[in-house]
């Protein structure tokens, strides 16, 4: 991916994996692996209620409606500025941002953090944000 149409906050977390980024306080780095949890099942029910969109109908049964439904459908999946891929360019923020709490608390623990499972196991260690 070239840089220019990187996000922010996936440069950032290529930061964070090469030890020149992380928040210093394991507190609210956990609270925002659990806001970010919470983020990801929010956005996982939206793609799910997106992909649903895929099957329109109900605008007649003339040439104009299948236009309107087509129109609708684009809307919803299988392009660039369709629903499920804003939804999907959402899902890579959070987890980026996920990642780079992760890794902090790695580091202000101790851990190792080079390898996805490590951050896997430190994100599925954060409880609930209280």
């Amino acid at each position: 991916m070239a840089e220019e149409t990187q996000s922010p906050w996936r440069r950032l977390a290529e930061q964070a994996r090469a030890g020149e980024l992380y928040l210093d306080d394991e507190v609210a780095a956990s609270q925002v692996i659990g806001a970010c949890k919470q983020r990801l099942d929010d956005l996982e029910a939206l793609r799910r209620l997106a992909g649903q969109c895929e099957n329109v109908s109900g605008f007649g049964d003339f040439d104009m409606a299948d236009v309107l439904a087509g129109k609708f459908r684009k809307q919803a999946i299988g392009t660039d500025s369709s629903i499920d891929a804003i939804i999907a360019k959402d899902v890579e923020v959070v987890r980026d941002m996920r990642d780079i709490m992760a890794i902090s608390i790695a580091r202000l623990r101790g851990q190792d953090y080079t390898n996805s499972a490590a951050i896997t196991a430190i994100i599925d260690s954060v409880g609930e944000p209280q």
